[in-house]
């Protein structure tokens, strides 16, 4: 699908444009804590393949993998650097390279971790897992983590039905909207 053409496309040259972005936040990474720059994580995507999703590390080496807002103090495993990182959204650049290899786009339902069977379902159930996860989505500017899984597969569902360019701008233009306000976002204390 050329569309799915030029998201990749866009990646890349977001890539290559942020690329001193990405080498301070590498940087300061290192230095804050031990253990990869990189925190690649197991998830579920298209047609419920699995797929390594890539983040910059924002917590501690050690910490369970579950989702953050399921831990029971995840204050204690988010690093210095890491709660800013998280505050700006800045350690969700590196799914740009997701996009890139084609296993993600810009906008569509947010990747399932491997583990969490009961939205891996529904949405199978929904009839969304045939499509991409995105970066962001309908459900991530409706509510994020704080969704019900049952009101976020619907939002999922809503977005499969309307997607097209303009809606995914507008997801787009909302999340930029949220990420400045820091809304829904699990940055610890």
């Amino acid at each position: 699908m050329v569309y799915h053409f030029i998201q990749r496309f866009a990646a890349l040259l977001l890539c290559l444009l942020l690329s001193p972005l990405f080498l301070i936040l590498a940087l300061a990474i290192k230095i804050d804590s031990k253990g990869p720059v990189l925190f690649r994580q197991r998830r579920i995507g298209q047609y419920n393949r699995e797929f390594m999703i890539l983040k910059f590390r924002s917590m501690r080496t050690d910490t369970p993998d579950v989702a953050t807002h399921l831990l029971q103090d995840p204050n204690q495993y988010i690093t210095r650097v890491g709660r800013i990182l998280r505050k700006t959204s800045l350690d969700e650049l590196p799914q740009l390279f997701n996009i890139v290899g084609g296993s993600m786009l810009f906008v569509g339902p947010r990747p399932a971790l491997y583990n969490q069977y009961d939205l891996i379902e529904m949405r199978k159930q929904a009839g969304v897992d045939v499509l991409k996860p995105g970066i962001t989505g309908w459900a991530q500017v409706n509510g994020r983590d704080e969704l019900p899984l049952d009101v976020k597969v619907g939002y999922d569902r809503v977005y499969a039905e309307k997607r097209s360019f303009w809606f995914d701008c507008k997801i787009m233009w909302m999340t930029i909207g949220k990420v400045f306000r820091h809304e829904g976002v699990h940055e610890g204390a």
